[in-house]
């Protein structure tokens, strides 16, 4: 079966071609192939599929073989993948995914896609549909605590859901210790990704990102989204800003007019291989 690893600002991805390759266990295959010991080593798989209400459709699927809703990330990278695949040769394509359709801008240099961006829709701020047990609309200054210290989180779903916690430093502590125990916790009832984030102007802010089923990634673009909104709802940034990552930034951009979140950021094709099934 072959195979492609991208990334986008280091969140890396085996893209499989659905309309070439036929898999019978997806979750078995992502958690096999995602391995970076024993497979070729990845935050995850994504397959490309044929699509009834878009041009194409996305599944993708976590290191331990969960299903995810989206990825903003894997998505630039879905449209690198077709558009230099030939697969299409339109500059603008819709996706469909479990977080609904997304369109995508495609910026071509020499016939190849080198960013690209996102329209993620509106961010779900209503707790029930995040979802997050917590009485508060929008979901600001949720107390959970952890290891017998408080921390304050607002919640946001940009099709999954997050909670973004601001701080003064970002430490490792807080993704290794507190991000694990954060993504569990009872009140989020399909768990949670967690971010947290260190506002460095209104425009620029720093994020790390503890991924619900992969762990620390080098980035994750559904999370900077949920990070500009949440900094927003808490009068920390403006509506447009550069959120950098450990694998690089991303421009985000929440539209008063439309109230759409507007992802921008650079695609990359790795390598390419056969998987041996």
């Amino acid at each position: 079966m072959k195979f492609t690893k991208m990334h986008g600002c280091g969140n890396d991805y085996i893209y499989i071609n659905g309309y070439l390759e036929t898999i019978q266990d997806y979750n078995s295959l992502a958690k096999k192939m995602s391995n970076r010991n024993f497979g070729v080593g990845s935050d995850g798989m994504v397959v490309i599929l044929p699509s009834d209400i878009a041009d194409f459709q996305m599944r993708m699927f976590n290191s331990d073989g969960s299903e995810a809703e989206m990825c903003g990330n894997a998505i630039r990278c879905v449209g690198k993948y077709v558009y230099d695949n030939k697969m299409t040769d339109k500059d603008i394509i819709s996706v469909e995914t479990l977080a609904g359709i997304k369109v995508l801008s495609l910026f071509v240099e020499n016939n190849k896609v080198i960013k690209v961006k996102v329209d993620m829709g509106e961010p779900i701020l209503e707790a029930k549909d995040i979802p997050v047990i917590s009485d508060k609309n929008p979901v600001t200054n949720q107390l959970i605590q952890v290891l017998g210290k408080d921390y304050s989180f607002t919640c946001v779903s940009m099709g999954n859901p997050h909670a973004v916690c601001f701080v003064d430093n970002i430490e490792d502590n807080m993704i290794y210790e507190i991000g694990p125990k954060v993504e569990k916790d009872v009140i989020f009832p399909r768990k949670t990704n967690v971010e947290f984030a260190r506002v460095i102007s209104r425009n620029t802010i720093e994020m790390r990102v503890w991924e619900r089923g992969a762990g620390e990634t080098l980035a994750c673009g559904t999370g900077a989204c949920a990070t500009l909104v949440a900094a927003v709802l808490n009068e920390k940034a403006d509506r447009r800003a550069t959120i950098h990552l450990l694998g690089g930034d991303l421009l985000i951009e929440w539209d008063i007019k439309t109230n759409h979140v507007f992802m921008t950021g650079p695609a990359e094709t790795v390598f390419e291989g056969k998987w041996c099934l």
